[in-house]
């Protein structure tokens, strides 16, 4: 499962940089996205499988349309409605504009013309073709998409608790620098609190668990709770969730 996340990640990257790159750098950047698939075993044999059997010279008639309303000429690209046939004909696509079979140029004055310029033309390419290929991959590995943004706002909001916790840790210690109790219970609660921070950077929840329970009981047996335990306490239990 990793494996495959790490894979679609660094393809939608691929496909990142492609369409926001200068036009003068895109046949390089699809010569790149096409290097991807044959390095990532899931998306060749994705890319293999629908491409088998796919008659990519009838789709180009069915997708490359050329009208002529009596006055003006125009063309454009009508993307297959199945997602299998869409990956295949985009993956042909770019694969003729990588040996130079079609000029990319050529394309993009035929099939996005635009306001005439190529970075316009370039743009709308990008947003019919890049786009409709990242939402297909996207649309194939839903279930790894999903667990890959699961993972991301998981990843997030464990930061968000951890910075929160560093502070909150802070302030304690520096809490229990300033009570009235004997210096040598204060050692023993900085030590406490020492492990504990150290415990919630690597996630070990049976120490993390244990140590707060002993400082817990500490600052009751010692009459010095402080106004941030309680904080720190729901915190904890926050950032355990995360894990």
């Amino acid at each position: 499962m990793s494996d495959t996340k790490e894979q679609v990640l660094s393809f939608l990257d691929k496909c990142e940089e492609l369409k926001s790159c200068k036009f003068i750098m895109a046949t390089t950047k699809i010569k790149d996205l096409l290097k991807c698939i044959v390095n990532c075993p899931d998306l060749y044999r994705l890319f293999e499988t629908v491409t088998n059997g796919f008659n990519y010279l009838e789709a180009k008639s069915q997708c490359l349309l050329t009208v002529n309303d009596g006055i003006f000429t125009r063309s454009y690209v009508v993307l297959p409605q199945t997602v299998g046939q869409r990956l295949a004909f985009i993956f042909c696509l770019l694969v003729e504009f990588d040996k130079d079979n079609i000029n990319l140029n050529d394309f993009l004055r035929q099939y996005f013309p635009e306001d005439g310029s190529y970075f316009a033309s370039y743009q709308a390419f990008c947003n019919t073709i890049i786009k409709g290929l990242q939402d297909c991959i996207s649309q194939v590995f839903r279930e790894e998409m999903a667990l890959i943004q699961e993972e991301s706002d998981k990843s997030s909001r464990a930061g968000e608790i951890s910075s929160a916790l560093g502070v909150a840790l802070s302030q304690e210690m520096d809490f229990i620098s300033k009570s009235q109790i004997a210096d040598e219970e204060k050692e023993n609660g900085l030590k406490m609190l020492t492990a504990l921070a150290k415990n919630l950077k690597v996630g070990n929840v049976e120490n993390i668990d244990a140590l707060l329970c002993g400082y817990s009981y500490f600052v009751l047996n010692n009459k010095c709770v402080s106004e941030g335990i309680a904080e720190i306490i729901e915190l904890i239990e926050d950032y355990e969730k995360t894990l």
